[in-house]
């Protein structure tokens, strides 16, 4: 079946407030996910709260990525806002083992609900690296058509330093060892990015300059950094999931 050919969408739940990253993340899963725009519906938490979400109204659930961090000492009440509105929608994915992709804040998010340990200790600074799949991950549908190994986007002050109980690590890197895993069967985490290439890395690096994950006189040279890797990739990650669960 063909992706385009479902009766469900996907949910893209957004944190990001800066209006024009919101709406490249939005466009930048659509064209990964070779979804019609129909098809992957919006909601901007950062603007209002959720209210009830029906999940059998969709095929699946991504959870976006954002500037908050899980492990922020001092959170603001809109932050708490948003997470709450997460946590609801997460704990009922995870209850259910609906199927459920998180990238970037989805590490803090869903990590945090799931019980894994999650904290500042393997953080990345934004810049391309390279991956190694698990033999678990090889064995995976949602790594179907993946090279054991791949060059991915990072940048995120948090990540996982222990799994959730009984998650299954499913990608590993060098200096953040929990690159990615799987909860239950059907939830997926992701610490890079899967949704990004090197234009749309560079456009939201400029977004988040001055957000405290990079020095700002080193934009270029993080972009010269990536130039080179055929970061389309971890692409086929999203292509799989949209796949797997469209109905």
């Amino acid at each position: 079946m063909a992706v385009t050919e479902i009766t469900k969408p996907f949910l893209l739940l957004s944190t990001r407030p800066e209006d024009d990253a919101a709406e490249a993340e939005y466009r930048s899963f659509v064209s990964m996910m070779e979804l019609r725009p129909e098809f992957l519906i919006q909601k901007r938490v950062d603007r209002e709260p959720l209210g009830p979400i029906i999940l059998d109204d969709y095929s699946g659930i991504i959870v976006g990525g954002g500037p908050y961090n899980a492990t922020e000492p001092d959170k603001t009440d809109h932050q708490v806002r948003v997470e709450s509105c997460l946590n609801t929608v997460i704990r009922e994915c995870i209850e259910r083992d609906f199927p459920l992709f998180g990238a970037c804040f989805g590490v803090g998010v869903i990590g945090s609900v799931a019980g894994g340990v999650i904290d500042r200790h393997f953080g990345e600074k934004p810049g391309c690296i390279l991956v190694d799949v698990t033999t678990e991950g090889l064995a995976d549908p949602i790594l179907d058509g993946m090279p054991s190994r791949f060059p991915t986007i990072v940048g995120h002050k948090e990540a996982t330093r222990a799994l959730p109980p009984g998650a299954t690590l499913l990608v590993r890197g060098e200096v953040c060892p929990v690159q990615m895993y799987r909860i239950k069967r059907h939830i997926f985490v992701t610490q890079f990015h899967p949704e990004l290439e090197l234009d749309s890395f560079r456009d939201r690096l400029e977004v988040y300059r001055e957000a405290g994950y990079y020095e700002p006189e080193q934009f270029d040279s993080i972009i010269d950094s990536c130039s080179g890797h055929d970061l389309s990739t971890d692409n086929r990650l999203l292509l799989n999931f949209a796949r797997i669960y469209a109905c």
